[in-house]
This record gives C-alpha cells, structure tokens and sequence, in this order.
C-alpha cells in the first residue's frame, strides 16, 4: 500500500483526513502519537484528549516522542500505521539536543522504514513554510529543519498531499 504523506497548515484537517484513510484500510491500526505532555500545558492536553476521541478505541496507541523509526519497525506487519505528527517529532528532537544533521539522518531512516512496509502508512506533518519568516534564530532553525524532514518524506512517499481546509491536494 506504501506510505501516504499528508501536509498542511495547523488545523487544516490532515489528522482527520489521515484517521480516515487508516478506518478504510481494513486493517488493525497503530497510531504512532509523537507529542510529548509536559505537566501544565492544558490546552495542549485538551487537543490530545479531541484527537485521541476521534480515533476508535480499538486502534493501539504508542506514544514516540524521538525514535519514530523504532516504532514504525516495531508495528505489526499488517497493521495500517498512522504518524500524527512530524512537526512535534522535529520539535523534541530539537529540543532534546539533536543537531540539524542528526534530525534529518533520523528523518530519513524513519522514511525509509515507512516507505518499506507492506501495509499503509500515512505520515502527518505540518507546512510551516508558508507563513512569515521567524523572528527568533530558534524559530527559523525549526522551520528550516521541518522544511527537509517534510522534504524526506514527501520524496519517500506513493502520495504525497497538501491538506487544505479539509481537501486534499495531490502533489506531483
């Protein structure tokens, strides 16, 4: 089936476009959540609580916030695997201390198991290109670093789409 990624702006309806695709796989799904909860943080809470109702309770959950290509290997052969999402694994990786080059490496061996399984795999990221550039050099670097992990997996994916107001966009 091959890895199908999904692309767009906050709220622009790509997780549910991506839980979807995985309820009509036909297949036993892993949703592979790569936010991390630090204590405080209720608004961040609150979106993981609407996202996680709109999934069936009998997908399994796994929470990876840094080794995205572990989880993906780890995921049953068959099980439809979704990835939700590339922008908060960017930013722990980040944050946990990787260097430019180290997130990308990560970026591409995670891609490249992706892409290799036999059952779909839909990755959700965020473009975050788009907007104004950032003010602060730790804003910029972010943006720069998700732009080439967006590049990786678009390149490695079967169907690479722009998810905006809830459409899909193809990308060719």
């Amino acid at each position: 089936m091959g890895l199908v990624f999904l692309l767009g702006g906050a709220r622009s309806g790509k997780s549910a476009l991506a839980v979807r695709l995985a309820a009509e796989a036909g297949a036993p799904v892993v949703f592979v959540a790569t936010t991390e909860l630090r204590g405080g943080d209720e608004e961040l809470r609150a979106r993981v609580d609407a996202h996680r109702a709109e999934r069936p309770s009998s997908w399994t959950t796994v929470e990876e916030p840094l080794v995205l290509s572990r989880a993906l290997r780890e995921a049953p052969a068959e099980a439809c695997v979704v990835v939700d999402c590339l922008t908060l694994w960017t930013s722990n990786a980040l944050e946990a201390g990787m260097d430019d080059a180290a997130v990308e490496r990560a970026a591409v061996e995670a891609a490249d198991v992706a892409a290799s399984r036999e059952a779909l795999t839909v990755v959700v990221s965020n473009e975050v290109g788009l907007g104004v550039v950032p003010a602060t050099p730790l804003g910029r670097r972010f943006r720069d670093v998700l732009g080439r992990v967006n590049g990786v997996f678009a390149a490695a994916a079967e169907r690479a789409s722009l998810v905006v107001a809830g459409r899909e966009l193809e990308l060719r």
